[in-house]
């Protein structure tokens, strides 16, 4: 399988894909997709990195495992593609963000227009089997997407990173919060929203404002 990933970050990141770690991943990731149904497609696997170069990177939300059913993962986190049914922790997520902003609920549920505006939507697993939650988590990924954030942390300044939930919150000790701002609260799933650990916490506004604090165009969430 060829790394099909945006230039910016190849050089960044061409130590990390030269590692014994990263070959061995490449190896179960190929076998796995020959043998297996698993998503998101092969040619979308970076797509994080590929719709967010490594010098627009302003903002960072951290998911756990794309989604395993069929059509939706598409290589961003949260995300699906436009036509696919909103999951429960994106609708929690609009909701949020038409209270905190009053924008008005989106008709589909495709973040590549947050990417596009340098918001890197990175899941600490990028691949996963059909209908199969965590069936690629411990091979590897955890390990590259832990290089991703920890050389954002360290070559740049100034980044938002959103914290959602407790496995992205254990991600969140890879960053230097004396150069960047992290926002941490509850999952956006219902479990978690409806006991009164996401909504309300704001996070898309106080976003925006450090951003402006720090010289940079808000988002358009």
């Amino acid at each position: 399988m060829n790394v099909n990933i945006e230039n910016s970050w190849k050089t960044h990141l061409e130590s990390e894909f030269d590692k014994p770690y990263f070959k061995s991943l490449i190896d179960f990731i190929e076998l796995e997709y020959k043998k297996e149904t698993c998503f998101p497609p092969e040619s979308e696997i970076f797509s994080a990195f590929n719709y967010c170069s490594f010098d627009n990177v302003k903002v960072v939300i951290i998911g756990q495992d794309p989604y395993h059913g069929i059509g939706q993962a598409h290589g961003l986190c949260f995300s699906v593609n436009s036509g696919i049914a909103i999951p429960p922790s994106l609708v929690n997520i609009f909701k949020e963000i038409e209270s905190d902003l009053s924008i008005p609920f989106p008709s589909n549920g495709n973040l590549k227009r947050w990417a596009d505006q340098g918001v890197l939507l990175l899941n600490a697993t990028l691949t996963v089997r059909a209908h199969q939650a965590g069936s690629h988590q411990g091979k590897g990924w955890e390990k590259f997407t832990d290089a991703v954030i920890q050389y954002i942390s360290k070559n740049k300044a100034n980044v938002v990173f959103l914290l959602w939930g407790g496995f992205a919150k254990k991600k969140g000790a890879k960053i230097d919060d004396n150069k960047h701002f992290i926002l941490n609260s509850g999952h956006p799933s219902p479990l978690s929203a409806n006991r009164g650990y996401w909504f309300g916490n704001k996070h898309f506004e106080k976003t925006n404002e450090y951003l402006k604090s720090t010289n940079q165009l808000p988002i358009q969430w």
